[in-house]
């Protein structure tokens, strides 16, 4: 039985959920009725979000290692069952001196985020086709369209994950059309819109997935804010 609330008797993994994002995001899930294990690197990030969000479930992972996510999603399945939503949230901004000022560095930084999203994917794709509501969202940038010399790495990381998530789509159409949706939301900068991301990400599971599989959703401030 559900206690009314739309995302009741759903469980949804929250990727990178230390950030203030992640803290928005987990908020508004658990609000909504939804089970929320949410998984950081970092303990103490982890211990400060369930103070700030009771209820929420947490996981210490190196998302970047596809045998840690493989053991995390056995923890997951053994403690609460199949997921029924993937919300990733790893990553960050740096930013270099033009094309020559692209580091290594810090391409490896966007690289590791990019690994996170591979391998989160990859181990929990089977329990969101299984799913009858099954949903995966990330947080990409306008830099995707609009890149530039200075942000070249951050633009080509970003970009190379919303190919990934729009790949993710076609084989939720082709595996799951009814009931599966992978989403993109689009954001110039996300300080500040933490909040509206956690409505929108809860707002998935009310569209139909035919309406929202593949499509990348820009993600402003409302008009009365």
């Amino acid at each position: 039985m559900t206690d009314g609330r739309p995302l009741a008797g759903r469980l949804v993994l929250v990727a990178g959920a230390t950030s203030a994002s992640g803290e928005a995001v987990s908020r508004s899930l658990v609000a909504a009725g939804a089970t929320v294990v949410a998984v950081g690197a970092r303990t103490d990030g982890l211990e400060a979000l369930v103070a700030a969000v009771p209820g929420v479930a947490t996981h210490t992972c190196d998302l970047s290692d596809r045998g840690a996510v493989d053991a995390l999603a056995n923890d997951v399945h053994r403690d609460h069952g199949p997921v029924d939503g993937l919300v990733h949230l790893v990553g960050g901004w740096r930013g270099g001196g033009g094309i020559a000022g692209q580091s290594d560095e810090d391409w490896d930084f966007f690289d590791r985020a990019f690994r996170t999203l591979r391998n989160t994917t990859r181990t929990f794709a089977d329990d969101l086709v299984a799913s009858p509501a099954g949903r995966l969202a990330i947080v990409s940038s306008t830099a995707v369209e609009h890149p530039t010399a200075g942000a070249a790495n951050y633009a080509a990381a970003k970009a190379a994950a919303d190919a990934w998530v729009r790949a993710v789509a076609q084989g939720f159409r082709k595996d799951a059309p009814d009931s599966a949706a992978a989403v993109v939301f689009v954001v110039g900068a996300l300080a500040g819109l933490e909040a509206r991301l956690g409505d929108e990400v809860v707002r998935l599971w009310d569209r139909s997935p035919a309406d929202v599989n593949g499509t990348r959703i820009p993600l402003e401030p409302r008009m009365d804010q």
